[in-house]
């Protein structure tokens, strides 16, 4: 009898940065919940950020029903990932299992949480103060990824999620970095863009930083950019930055 192939692959590093891509680069994505009434599965689309460790954050009203549900039951997945060009399954998405948190409105973290949400989503500005939002932390259990085509892999919360110690002083820095970069290196970013991510055009602006890299967002394409290795202090950004910017300006003066 012919031995049964197992379609998961070993996780490594490639699939760990692919679904960590994903993440970080998602504006939206499907939320799937159970439903209070029936206990079916409900799917809707919402808005989506990333706090600084990397766990999804959502901005939902009290009147939907998603809502409701996660607050009966905080039991929910988050399918990220775009279809491109033609067949839709050919593209990489990644599906997070979570638990659903809502931050208490005034504490320090849902303001950290609701101003990276705003860096990344600046429409939800129209809304985010109404009384019937707010945002929760979708606390990521373990993550399932599809690469494409026979590309599939089991992955925990640590392989999702950003371990590190410079988080914690990120969290009181980060903002006065972006608006620096974006007020004052409008150029540097636009040479990260063009070198790091291999993305095109001009205007690019800086959304948010991490310990492990930082996204870019012109418009509506967004784009995320690693570290060579991830900041062990916040200090560390800026000449992570400078030598960066150094690299992508050497590969432009040379092309």
């Amino acid at each position: 009898m012919e031995e049964k192939r197992d379609v998961i692959r070993p996780t490594d590093e490639e699939a760990i940065r692919l679904a960590k891509t994903l993440l970080r680069s998602a504006r939206y994505g499907a939320l799937a919940v159970l439903d209070p009434t029936g206990g079916g599965p409900l799917a809707s689309r919402v808005g989506v950020a990333t706090d600084l460790d990397g766990t999804p954050l959502v901005l939902v009203s009290m009147l939907s029903a998603h809502t409701r549900a996660i607050i009966a039951d905080p039991r929910c997945s988050l399918l990220l990932g775009e279809p491109g060009k033609g067949d839709a399954l050919a593209h990489p998405r990644v599906t997070l299992v979570c638990r659903a948190s809502r931050l208490e409105k005034g504490s320090p973290a849902q303001a950290q949480a609701e101003r990276r949400y705003l860096n990344k989503n600046p429409k939800a500005k129209l809304y985010v103060g109404l009384g019937d939002f707010h945002i929760f932390r979708l606390e990521v259990e373990n993550a399932s990824l599809n690469g494409g085509f026979g590309k599939a892999y089991n992955l925990t919360r640590d392989d999702i999620l950003t371990a590190s110690a410079a988080t914690e002083t990120l969290s009181t820095s980060e903002q006065g970095a972006v608006d620096h970069m974006n007020s004052d290196h409008r150029d540097a970013i636009d040479l990260y863009a063009t070198h790091f991510a291999r993305a095109q055009g001009k205007g690019w602006a800086m959304t948010g930083i991490d310990a492990e890299g930082f996204d870019l967002a012109s418009g509506d394409e967004v784009r995320r950019i690693f570290f060579d290795s991830p900041l062990q202090q916040a200090s560390d950004l800026r000449p992570a930055l400078v030598a960066m910017a150094k690299v992508a300006r050497s590969s432009v003066d040379n092309s």
